[in-house]
């Protein structure tokens, strides 16, 4: 008799995906006999969520916490399988020693994001967001009253975090014109000089940037990496650009770097906390800073490859096939 599987799919209401149809279509079709389970995720009440994963042996998320409380209500609990390349929420300690698989997408949306930076970037040094403020809240006609910049292909852009998304987006700056430097300590020398990128200290990278991105994995060493003491290395004004993680850097510095000029402007499409109070947030409002919801992997291909792989992620391993698995962070526990 095929063992019957239950898998939870569960997250945040604004993070849950449009459908689960097609989710639904592979876990049935890789599993055969297996309940799937919908509940929308609510910090104000666990106690839903803890009786909907006390008996489930998968859950598919993006950004629920599961921390040693959590964890202590899934008992049965096999594989914490994430729409999403990072796993920050989760405990990894506590999942290891209940042999726990966590399973990331390894890459889904580099290009979707490289797109979305190249986007923003153009949207801040070409002012179009302080345009369409002072004409729209201000009613001003005046194309000078936003300032002026060089043109994209005399500056240089500064990217920290040179992974596949970090790639992508040095290989659309240079098709720009634009000059080039980056900064990540876990590349080598070798892939800098194929990519024809220069490496570069972080302190120098803000100091020569026009335009500074962030495109780095969350992890251990780079929580309130862009704190108020680096931004006060930038000599150039530049503008300021996260499409990494929000815990990456400090709001209130961010802000403040905004405020003392330090800054030309910012475009985030993350924020410290994924639930924000957007009404009160202090980066909100401003004709210099765009601030987006998380959107910059969001199209129809690169949503399609995240449900496929998450999906299939669980498949995998609930049948033991582990080395089919995209990408199982703790691998070495199952052998």
């Amino acid at each position: 008799m095929t063992k019957r599987y239950k898998i939870l799919i569960a997250d945040y209401p604004d993070s849950m995906m449009p459908s689960h149809d097609y989710e639904q279509e592979i876990l049935v079709k890789g599993l055969k006999n297996c309940e799937i389970q919908i509940h929308e995720y609510s910090d104000k009440h666990l106690a839903a969520f803890y009786e909907a994963i006390v008996d489930a042996d998968a859950l598919l998320t993006g950004f629920i916490p599961m921390n040693e409380e959590a964890l202590n209500h899934a008992p049965q609990l096999k594989i914490i399988s994430m729409n999403a390349t990072g796993y920050d929420n989760v405990d990894l300690e506590e999942a290891n020693q209940r042999q726990i698989g966590v399973c990331p997408v390894g890459e889904y949306c580099s290009e979707d994001v490289a797109e979305f930076t190249i986007a923003t970037m153009a949207m801040l040094v070409k002012n179009l967001k302080t345009h369409t403020y002072n004409v729209e809240q201000d009613y001003i006609w005046e194309y000078a009253s936003a300032g002026e910049n060089p043109r994209i292909e005399e500056m240089t852009l500064g990217i920290v975090g040179f992974g596949k998304i970090g790639k992508q987006v040095a290989k659309r700056a240079k098709a720009l014109g634009m000059r080039v430097i980056a900064h990540d300590p876990f590349i080598n020398d070798e892939i800098f000089s194929q990519q024809g990128v220069k490496q570069v200290s972080k302190e120098e990278l803000v100091m020569t940037s026009d335009v500074i991105c962030n495109h780095m994995n969350l992890n251990e060493t780079n929580y309130d990496y862009f704190d108020y003491s680096l931004f006060a290395h930038a000599k150039k004004n530049p503008y300021f650009i996260n499409m990494g993680r929000g815990a990456s850097v400090v709001e209130e510095d961010l802000v403040k770097a905004l405020d003392e000029k330090l800054l030309k402007g910012a475009a985030v499409d993350v924020l410290s906390d994924e639930t924000p109070d957007l009404k009160h947030h202090p980066l909100v409002g401003r004709s210099n800073v765009i601030v987006t919801p998380h959107a910059a992997f969001y199209t129809t291909t690169s949503v399609a490859k995240l449900q496929r792989v998450s999906c299939e992620n669980i498949v995998h391993f609930l049948s033991g096939e582990y080395d089919k698995v995209n990408k199982l962070v703790n691998k070495q526990i199952f052998g």
